[in-house]
């Protein structure tokens, strides 16, 4: 039976949070709506968990942002004014370019951690979680939120 990860190994998990394979309705981008639900949580709670916050606006928040050309803050701040998801994805087409390139995006994600180095720290990682057995399972940084936040057995 293949393993899963050891519980609390990477601290507080939020199931919560979507998957990000997970695209944007309005723009296609993969992993924005994830982006988008932290922001919202910081907004509603006050921080994330630390599991969670020691990424925040930096890891795949940041290559998002740099994919698009803008500030991970302005992204937050938008969502931290708007009152509703329409107001957030208005502000998000003022913000962002015309051409937000997601096909490009959505390939560099879904690529993430497959070099050398990448599969080294996937091998970490789940070493970490007590399920070194799974690298062959595992082969992106985005299977490798799924798998622990409990979208991939």
């Amino acid at each position: 039976m293949p393993s899963k990860p050891i519980p609390g190994s990477t601290g507080e998990v939020l199931t919560t949070l979507p998957s990000p394979y997970l695209p944007h309705a309005a723009t296609g981008l993969l992993y924005l709506p994830r982006f988008l639900a932290k922001c919202r949580y910081v907004k509603q709670h006050g921080a994330l968990p630390a599991s969670y916050a020691k990424n925040y606006k930096r890891g795949l928040d940041r290559f998002l942002c740099l994919h698009l050309g803008v500030d991970p803050a302005a992204v937050e701040k938008l969502v931290f004014s708007a009152a509703t998801d329409e107001e957030v994805d208005a502000g998000l087409k003022a913000l962002l370019p015309a051409d937000v390139r997601a096909a490009k995006w959505n390939r560099e994600l879904v690529q993430k951690g497959m070099t050398p180095n990448g599969r080294s720290f996937l091998l970490e990682a789940l070493t970490a979680m007590g399920c070194a057995d799974r690298i062959d399972d595992i082969k992106s940084v985005p299977d490798l939120i799924d798998f622990d936040e409990g979208r991939i057995e």
